[in-house]
């Protein structure tokens, strides 16, 4: 940056600590007037503006703010909601934006785990995504064109309208944005047989900074390459993806088959983790326990077994019967179904629930939760597993996913995509603790924060190390953050060795080469490489 920018920058942040009342307003009136001018007047934006003067603003803020931890606790809210309704509005938004100073937070789902596509501590807009929602599926090139604001669940229906013998390998939610969603990897129970969202993208719209839209030959192969796992709000504003279907069955069989501890559970799980990374790429089985509370009153804990087998029953039981035989996975716990109706399954929805379900396009139901995320590239032991069992009997309040690696994840390099966590690992977890109003709502979350970090603590000795591995898609502010408007390199570098391991540095690069002087930014972002000092 020049001396005089920095200059410069420095006085536009002393003047909003002054007068950030003034300096507010008149930097969002500034950018409203700014918007027609910038945009398709064929496709109105003043349709797509809400500000804190609108009846409907709140709603709309609220609307896919998915953590309800995040948005109790929100001390800021956003001078204006751009609700795009045709690419043009979203260039403008980031024209203006950069040019009167004010930050974009860009949300096509809300489901980032910190919030951090709808809050800052520095005056901000948020560009919401989810009116640009189209899906187009070509089933002669076998792909699929979307927009960033359709949700995982649209998809999986519009190809099921199209093929019962195609699918996409993405996320077990149904309302997920796609927008962010494939932008950090993007997983579900497809991922041992065909990989990540991203490893079946080919083609993207981004765009970057002055407001361009880009394909994938105009951004070139080392934007494209860090917009796949790397997260896109680092490097611009991702318009659509076009993907490569994937071939599954016309049948599909899953099962879901609980233990408790008194039925072996401790032993399963252990031998869980020597299998389930080295079944046929056709099998996924995730492991999932769970605290209960037995009729007697006791505490214990309940191991499910989840799976996903891209056959029939038959083949699916002698597989398990060579591979797994301690579970005992009889005919009657499995359950043939059509691809899209596994889609169903594994969101929790009863056997028979319609398709259509699908189309809900908003989370309902929302709680306050704290998520952390681990890698193990080596197996729990015996002792290891009881103490995860007893930090979840504490908490009570609680729900872990072991979700195992191997198969397509194992032969993929950590290079390929910005994405690193591939082979050596076993699995990755989830650890979610969640509380609802009757718990205590906000005024909990000190609590229930706290207890999700003593058990992330407690699993330290057992998960990834130097770094301690994490999720991008499940943010977590813990492992190191910057202020929302300041991103520090060493700090962005801790951080950043966690989710991307070596590629940080190249994706330090490519932020560089895109978006030099920083505009897109948040708490974790990526900042531009720093020139060497002569």
């Amino acid at each position: 940056m020049k001396a005089s920018s920095f200059i410069l920058s420095i006085l536009s942040i002393f003047l909003l600590l002054s007068i950030p009342l003034v300096t507010s307003d008149s930097a969002l009136d500034n950018f409203l007037q700014c918007l027609p001018n910038h945009s398709n007047p064929s496709y109105p934006i003043s349709d797509a503006i809400y500000t804190p003067n609108n009846s409907s603003f709140q709603n709309i803020y609220q609307l896919r703010a998915n953590n309800l931890r995040i948005l109790a606790s929100a001390t800021t809210k956003p001078l204006a909601i751009i609700t795009a309704l045709h690419e043009s509005h979203a260039q403008a938004t980031v024209i203006c934006a950069k040019s009167h100073g004010l930050q974009i937070r860009i949300r096509s789902g809300g489901h980032d785990y910190e919030g951090l596509s709808y809050t800052s501590d520095v005056p901000f807009v948020i560009l919401d995504m989810f009116n640009l929602r189209s899906i187009e599926i070509d089933m002669t090139t076998e792909t699929a064109w979307v927009q960033a604001g359709a949700t995982t669940g649209e998809l999986y229906y519009k190809i099921a309208e199209k093929s019962d013998v195609h699918g996409f390998p993405s996320g077990v939610c149904t309302t997920l944005g796609i927008g962010g969603h494939f932008s950090g990897g993007g997983y579900g129970f497809l991922m041992r047989k065909y990989g990540l969202s991203i490893d079946n993208v080919i083609d993207a719209q981004l765009i970057d900074a002055n407001g361009r839209i880009l394909n994938r030959k105009s951004m070139g192969e080392d934007v494209f390459w860090a917009i796949r796992g790397g997260g896109t709000t680092s490097f611009g504003i991702i318009l659509s993806w076009t993907v490569k279907l994937v071939r599954v069955p016309a049948k599909v069989t899953v099962f879901d088959v609980q233990r408790t501890l008194d039925q072996g559970a401790t032993d399963l799980a252990y031998r869980w983790q020597q299998v389930a990374p080295k079944l046929p790429k056709d099998l996924f089985v995730r492991l999932q326990p769970v605290p209960i509370t037995t009729s007697n009153g006791n505490k214990t804990i309940q191991v499910s077994f989840v799976g996903h087998f891209l056959g029939q029953t038959s083949r699916l039981i002698q597989l398990m019967n060579a591979t797994f035989p301690e579970l005992g996975l009889q005919p009657s716990d499995c359950t043939e179904m059509s691809w899209v109706e596994s889609a169903l399954f594994w969101a929790g929805f009863s056997n028979g629930t319609s398709i259509d379900v699908l189309l809900n396009r908003v989370q309902e139901n929302r709680v306050y939760y704290k998520t952390k995320s681990d890698y193990y590239k080596k197996v729990i032991p015996k002792e290891g597993l009881e103490t995860l069992w007893q930090v979840l009997m504490d908490i009570e309040d609680i729900y872990v996913q072991l979700n195992p690696y191997g198969g397509r994840m194992e032969e993929i390099s950590p290079y390929e995509t910005a994405f690193a966590h591939r082979g050596g690992n076993l699995f990755k977890v989830q650890y979610t603790v969640l509380w609802s109003e009757s718990d205590g709502g906000i005024g909990a979350a000190e609590r229930y924060v706290e207890m999700s970090r003593r058990l992330y603590s407690a699993m330290a000795p057992y998960a990834s190390s130097n770094p301690r591995e994490a999720f991008l898609n499940y943010r977590d502010l813990d492992i190191g953050s910057n202020e929302s408007n300041n991103t520090d390199f060493g700090v962005a570098r801790v951080y950043g060795a966690k989710y991307f391991r070596n590629n940080f540095l190249r994706l330090a690069r490519v932020k560089a080469m895109v978006d030099p002087e920083n505009f897109f930014k948040n708490e974790q972002s990526i900042p531009p490489l720093p020139m060497p000092s002569h």
